[in-house]
């Protein structure tokens, strides 16, 4: 019976080992639905019209915490008193340190200067990345990250370049704080796999508080009018609040090297989505950007792509 048992577990353990790569896949497709949802921000933003951007935040995270506390707050909320405080200080900090930094750059340095920098976290993801138990960073990642950048720089410039100014100094280090933390927090994210998803729904709602303070601090509040409370409506359900639900889960559990590159298409996709509805104009930096971005990621997901088709070609195996 003990060798029976035995052959039982080691059948259970191979199955489990054969299904890893399938899991990691799954969840590197769910991780990567943030990065679509990311692409709608600038056209979501321009339709709020003048609301101050730490009001919008608040009002925008308070919708994604909503969205998510009905799940979170099952069985009594138990999950989330079991919670350690580095999940908590994780994920409240890296939502809203983000976003805090961000808008300090912006008020500190010029949009495109500010946006550049900040935009080094798909990068410092891939590199970071090398840091975790089981991970191994190779040329392609890098390489397919530092494309994307390049794609992105272009996107961002519109191929006249940048000049960083010694005045703007206070705003330059605000945005490299900012690719500091969001990039913290996505590979940091890996070591809390316990930590359920719904408990986002949490770290948003604090985020929310938190971005009301810095408002009453630093803004006067604007109403919003007729559409732009839909805009803000569609903002707590994508961008800023669904979009950290499938994000969570992508990098505790996905390819985080290839969701780091895969984050290039964000600005790549909104300035598209911007042209598609005549709030920009197409250019040849565009079209540039689109093949810088999507080489790199065909690069940086190489191997992905490789076991995939393996384990395709190889069929179900048979008990």
């Amino acid at each position: 019976m003990d060798a029976e048992a035995d052959l039982v577990a080691a059948a259970g353990n191979q199955a489990d080992s054969e299904a890893q790569p399938g899991r990691r896949l799954r969840a590197t497709g769910i991780g990567s639905v943030a990065v679509l949802l990311w692409a709608a921000l600038a056209l979501f933003t321009t339709l709020t019209g003048r609301i101050p951007p730490f009001q919008l935040t608040a009002m925008a995270f308070a919708v994604g915490g909503i969205i998510g506390l009905p799940r979170a707050l099952r069985g009594g909320g138990a999950a989330a008193r079991g919670l350690p405080f580095g999940a908590w200080a994780l994920g409240i900090g890296g939502l809203f340190g983000y976003h805090f930094f961000y808008f300090l750059a912006l008020r500190n340095a010029p949009a495109v200067d500010a946006g550049l920098i900040a935009y080094l976290w798909p990068l410092l993801i891939v590199v970071f990345s090398a840091l975790l138990p089981g991970e191994r960073l190779r040329w392609w990642h890098v390489t397919g990250a530092v494309l994307g950048l390049g794609g992105t720089f272009l996107l961002v410039t519109g191929g006249q370049g940048v000049h960083l100014r010694g005045e703007y100094l206070l705003g330059y280090i605000a945005a490299a704080v900012c690719a500091l933390v969001w990039s913290a927090y996505s590979v940091t994210n890996r070591r809390y796999p316990q930590v359920p998803t719904d408990m986002v729904a949490f770290f948003c709602l604090a985020t929310a508080a938190l971005a009301a303070v810095c408002h009453l601090l630093f803004e006067t509040t604007v109403r919003p009018d007729g559409w732009q409370w839909l805009a803000v409506l569609a903002l707590g359900l994508g961008p800023v609040g669904g979009a950290f639900y499938v994000w969570d889960h992508g990098t505790k559990h996905g390819d985080i090297r290839l969701l780091g590159t895969l984050s290039y298409f964000a600005p790549l996709l909104s300035t598209s989505l911007l042209v598609a509805t005549g709030r920009a104009e197409a250019s040849w930096p565009v079209a540039v950007a689109c093949v810088l971005i999507a080489g790199g990621a065909a690069l940086a997901s190489a191997d992905t792509l490789r076991s995939a088709r393996r384990r395709r070609r190889a069929g179900p195996r048979r008990p």
